[in-house]
């Protein structure tokens, strides 16, 4: 494992533009569909007079489906072109392991950053100003199962945080970047992991593992409680998996 720093001349060729493109394309896409999947379902939650702390079964299957299918057909459409990362934690996992250069990884998370705060803005401006609410954005300050645990949740909410990352980030070294994994079928394990993990993690910390599907709407809506969770956690979730992965895994033979 080598970790490759620095910028070169070659990192700025039409491939490389192309990769940043994709992955602008397809994170603003799954955070426009991911965060307007929340605001409709929240909507609707409203509409029925629906008022729990915990959020209903209706509403964690809708939210957890879009985000899990969104991921899985953006994950495919860019696969070849740029590798399908559309998560900075995913970007961070390849530099750390020496999949991808550092530089390049630069490129991929500000490309997925812009994308996600431009995928916000269009939620904003086609969703109705009071049936906004917060545009998705994260947070654990307002779920109750966490309370008066570690860090009087944010602890907890960071554990939860990792603990999906690090099963969404595991999966896509097995499947998408071990030469003996199953990459014809990465897409549809790593949709369906995102699917899962939101399935549990919505009513904990709203399941991000993906700190540009958490800075889009922060930004836009102007949320930022709890943010610092939905970056630490998934950064560390993505590193150690990629390392165990890598080291455990991907080197086996020696």
């Amino acid at each position: 494992m080598a970790i490759q720093l620095g910028f070169q001349p070659g990192d700025f060729s039409l491939k490389t533009w192309r990769a940043v493109a994709a992955e602008f394309i397809g994170t603003g896409l799954f955070v426009f569909l991911g965060t307007a999947s929340v605001v409709v379902a929240r909507a609707n939650l409203i509409e029925t007079g629906a008022s729990s702390g915990i959020p209903p079964a209706g509403f964690i299957i809708a939210v957890a489906f879009a985000h899990g299918l969104a991921f899985a057909v953006f994950v495919a459409a860019t696969a070849k072109i740029s590798g399908g990362h559309i998560n900075p934690a995913v970007s961070f996992a390849a530099a750390l392991t020496g999949k991808m250069k550092v530089s390049t990884a630069a490129l991929y998370v500000a490309a997925q950053l812009a994308a996600a705060v431009f995928g916000s803005l269009l939620v904003k401006a086609v969703i109705a100003g009071p049936m906004e609410l917060g545009l998705g954005a994260h947070g654990v300050g307002s779920l109750t199962l966490l309370e008066d645990q570690v860090g009087d949740g944010a602890g907890a909410g960071l554990l939860v945080e990792i603990i999906l990352t690090f099963a969404l980030v595991f999966v896509v070294f097995a499947t998408a970047i071990d030469p003996k994994g199953l990459g014809h079928l990465a897409p549809v394990a790593i949709g369906l992991t995102v699917l899962v993990d939101h399935l549990v993690g919505i009513p904990l910390t709203g399941a991000s593992m993906n700190p540009a599907r958490s800075f889009g709407p922060a930004v836009v809506a102007n949320i930022w409680d709890d943010h610092w969770i939905y970056w630490l956690g998934p950064l560390i979730g993505a590193g150690i998996a990629a390392l165990v992965y890598e080291f455990v895994f991907l080197n086996r033979e020696e």
